[in-house]
């Protein structure tokens, strides 16, 4: 897999003239928070200093709001670089992944010259407990993600608590992509958080990226009881590799708690919306449960949809996908209808 993402509007922009109405990334729609680009502005009257290399104040901020120990948070270039840098760190010769999922994934994996094994999902896309018999000693990394990129399903909180708990029986280290939980309604409900101090085994990743709009700064962070691991993470890739801006913004976004309920909100009106509208036009869409959903469509639609100066993601380049798979973010009232009618045009 060769790691392609949605979100590439300089290519657009370079083929066209123009900026894209940019669906293929799952971003909040509300763009920035005024009090993340102020901090912005000022961390760049600072920019002539070094950033510091362990993000101490961010990782601080981080562990009062995760309630963990600060040597359990880990800071980087958003959720990608720590994926990276965790295969690195834990070396693994097996490791199994879901189909489909994350691109980076497996990219990181190949890296390291892993043998990359995959648990194909069902036709709803839905984790079963079919996962739990695939988990044992020799497999050294299990990679999951909740809610799943690109479908948008979660894992059912009694079978991710059976997983970690296997995961830590077969001396398993699971790597849980949380990137997409602040869009849940009640993401509590779905973290493996809970289970850190019991099994050192499990790394969460969470990012700014996608529920704070940030994706253009990068921002992410990782979660785990075993330190040393996250020391080992850190030394697997080159220093300063979280800017000052970006660690500014961060915390700068931890105090503004009223915009992610704002996005939520947004995604708990229009998800529901955009849906209904899409099955109207007569496409297969799965019930995800995060800020993008996933659907199917016989006829192709990228290149009606361009030329209408719109983009959605492509899922073809994701195993147990094919070319008839698209997703696309959930964006504002205004927005969406537009998606809906140029899919109209472009279906009829």
């Amino acid at each position: 897999m060769t790691g392609n993402h949605g979100g590439d509007w300089a290519a657009f922009q370079e083929e066209q003239g123009r900026a894209p109405l940019d669906f293929s990334a799952s971003i909040s729609p509300l763009g920035v928070p005024p009090g993340v680009q102020a901090a912005i502005r000022q961390a760049a009257s600072e920019a002539d200093r070094y950033p510091d290399p362990k993000c101490r104040a961010l990782c601080a901020a981080l562990a009062a709001r995760e309630a963990v120990p600060k040597d359990w948070v880990l800071c980087g270039s958003g959720a990608a670089d720590l994926i990276w840098r965790a295969v690195f760190a834990a070396g693994p010769k097996r490791a199994l992944v879901t189909a489909p999922c994350f691109g980076e994934y497996e990219a990181a994996l190949e890296a390291v010259g892993c043998e990359i094994r995959r648990f194909p999902l069902g036709e709803d896309f839905v984790l079963t407990d079919r996962i739990l018999s695939r988990i044992a000693p020799g497999l050294d990394l299990l990679i999951l993600c909740s809610p799943n990129n690109p479908t948008g399903r979660t894992i059912n909180p009694s079978l991710l608590r059976a997983v970690i708990g296997r995961c830590g029986e077969a001396g398993t280290r699971l790597l849980l992509d949380e990137c997409f939980l602040g869009f849940l309604e009640e993401p509590a409900l779905y973290t493996g958080k809970p289970l850190l101090a019991r099994e050192p085994t499990l790394l969460i990743l969470r990012a700014f990226t996608k529920l704070w709009g940030m994706a253009g700064l990068r921002l992410g962070y990782g979660l785990s009881a075993d330190a040393a691991f996250l020391d080992a993470m850190r030394r697997s890739g080159p220093p300063w590799s979280v800017s000052h801006p970006a660690q500014a913004a961060g915390l700068a976004a931890l105090e503004e708690p009223d915009y992610a309920e704002r996005v939520r909100a947004l995604v708990r009106s229009e998800r529901p919306r955009l849906f209904a509208a899409l099955q109207a036009l007569g496409l297969r869409v799965i019930p995800g449960e995060a800020n993008f959903l996933l659907f199917q469509s016989r006829q192709p639609l990228d290149k009606g949809l361009r030329e209408r100066g719109i983009l959605i993601r492509s899922c073809a380049d994701f195993h147990g996908l094919d070319e008839s798979w698209y997703r696309c973010a959930v964006r504002t009232e205004e927005e969406n209808g537009r998606l809906i009618a140029a899919l109209r045009e472009v279906l009829t």
